[in-house]
């Protein structure tokens, strides 16, 4: 049920975003890689992607939260803290963008790669809020097809590097002791 209330909210903002734009200038389009002479992705598309996406990430959030405690508190606060999360670094990357924040651009993909050590960007809601934070500058395809490319990636680092990083900081540590 919550699935359904929160694909049919998401579904209806988005509309009501492409709507307010289409009256207020047109819907923006934006070039792959911001090269002209690469194709142009309209923001009309998330009408279609974005309800889509927020379903499948929904979908994802409830079967690992079913598959741990129900509803628990714990799992619950988690679940939003990552959500904010992703949104603030979305926010804040196309906030950046607008306004020719180059230093901070040019490293935003080592600090997600980082930031994968620490947390697991790769978690549905973290890709969710991720994409929300960046649908009203560059639509919904341009910032999936990022997450997703970095969210892999934040996998990789997450589940096997990050291990290997801190049995090899054990270690140090244990030897340390003696």
């Amino acid at each position: 049920m919550i699935k359904i209330i929160c694909t049919t909210i998401i579904t209806l903002s988005i509309l009501l975003l492409l709507t307010w734009q289409h009256f207020h200038g047109g819907v923006p389009s934006h070039h792959i890689l911001q090269q002209k002479d690469l194709p142009e992705i309209s923001n009309w598309w998330g009408a279609l992607f974005l309800p889509i996406i927020s379903w499948l990430l929904i979908s994802r959030i409830e079967s690992r939260k079913n598959g741990r405690e129900l509803l628990s508190q714990k799992n619950t606060f988690r679940i939003l803290v990552l959500f904010v999360f992703g949104f603030i670094l979305g926010i804040t990357i196309a906030f950046s963008f607008v306004n020719n924040y180059k230093l901070f651009l040019d490293n935003v993909p080592y600090t997600l790669l980082l930031l994968s050590l620490f947390i697991p960007i790769f978690y549905s809601e973290f890709i969710l809020g991720f994409i929300f934070g960046m649908v009203y500058h560059f639509g919904t395809i341009l910032p999936s097809i990022f997450i997703l490319i970095f969210a892999l990636l934040g996998f990789l680092i997450y589940r096997y590097i990050r291990p290997l990083i801190f049995s090899v900081l054990n270690t140090q540590s244990f030897k340390n002791t003696k």
